[in-house]
């Protein structure tokens, strides 16, 4: 055989391994994806932003800009549903305004189930991007049948006491089912959801954190909380006994809303959060996510150099569709 067809022939078929591996690589992916659904439990990420949203209303900023020219993704309010895949059971932690869309994400890892709304919603406070979406439980939307809501005691006597929720109460479009701080929520197959009170503005209603548990992994969710040295438990404590730890990373530093004093929206910086938990080894550190970027966080757009220094430094950013194994 001449050189030239022997080279030809050669590169044909590493052509045709390279493919075979890229393709055997990809199904093995896809089944990998399949398998950890059909074995159990998973949290999903199914927003990660403040509870304005992003685009913001009335936001000219390039941040928001950039969404209008077509360079940036819509970003759903912060909320997780935790699932049980081979039941497709599940719970939703934080009502949004974009719930619809939410549960929508969720109808579609259901598999072909009918649709059905969540087994139980657990609310951290009573801020717009935390209870709001309740609404579409109502009788002028989908028309909800005494869907659990757990709530501390001001949470739900916010609900109970003011239109429109009230009429979600009187209705029974939901059952309010009332935590308290350090209390645990016991679900089916070995699942637990615990509170903890921490500090933040409470015009309405206490504010939470949960940490959701099962057999295998601890997960700390905090979305919303003030200055972490205002909290009378350690932070470090509860990061080094979770397996992950999403954290409220609101606003990546100081100065970026120009014109407001930021003290009164006192939320840890991420910059602030990262200076503190960088003496953590590399395998505590790494359990630490931020979550709940204002529209005007650069952790926010699908890069920035803010989000590869975030990652460089050993901690992780949430997005949109993420599976966290439980």
């Amino acid at each position: 055989m001449p050189h030239f067809l022997r080279f030809i022939t050669h590169c044909v078929v590493f052509i045709i391994v390279d493919l075979c591996i890229a393709c055997t690589s990809q199904i093995d992916e896809n089944e990998r994806e399949v398998e950890t659904e059909k074995a159990g439990i998973f949290l999903l990420v199914l927003g990660v932003s403040q509870d304005a949203g992003y685009p913001q209303l009335g936001c000219e900023k390039k941040c928001c800009v950039a969404f209008h020219e077509g360079r940036e993704t819509k970003k759903h309010v912060t909320s997780l549903a935790l699932l049980n895949a081979n039941t497709g059971e599940y719970w939703l932690l934080e009502a949004t305004p974009d719930i619809a869309a939410q549960l929508h994400k969720v109808q579609e890892l259901r598999h072909e189930r009918p649709f059905q709304m969540p087994s139980g919603i657990f609310l951290t406070h009573a801020h717009i991007g935390h209870y709001s979406g309740l609404m579409q439980l109502g009788k002028e939307a989908f028309g909800a049948n005494s869907v659990k809501v757990y709530g501390m005691p001001r949470m739900n006597a916010f609900l109970r006491d003011n239109g429109p929720w009230s009429q979600l109460v009187a209705t029974q479009n939901i059952s309010l089912i009332t935590l308290n701080d350090d209390s645990t929520i016991h679900l089916p197959k070995g699942l637990s959801v615990q509170t903890m009170r921490v500090p933040h503005r409470d015009e309405f209603s206490e504010t939470v954190g949960f940490r959701i548990i099962t057999d295998q992994k601890k997960i700390l969710f905090i979305p919303d909380i003030d200055k972490w040295e205002k909290w009378d438990q350690s932070i470090l404590n509860e990061i080094r006994n979770v397996d992950l730890a999403l954290l409220d990373g609101t606003f990546f530093d100081i100065g970026e809303l120009p014109g407001r004093d930021m003290n009164e929206i006192p939320h840890p910086f991420v910059s602030e959060s990262m200076t503190l938990f960088q003496a953590l080894p590399d395998s505590v550190r790494k359990k630490i996510m931020f979550i709940h970027f204002n529209h005007t966080n650069p952790l926010l757009r699908s890069m920035s150099p803010e989000k590869d220094s975030v990652r460089a430094k050993g901690f992780r950013v949430a997005e949109e569709g993420m599976k966290i194994a439980l």
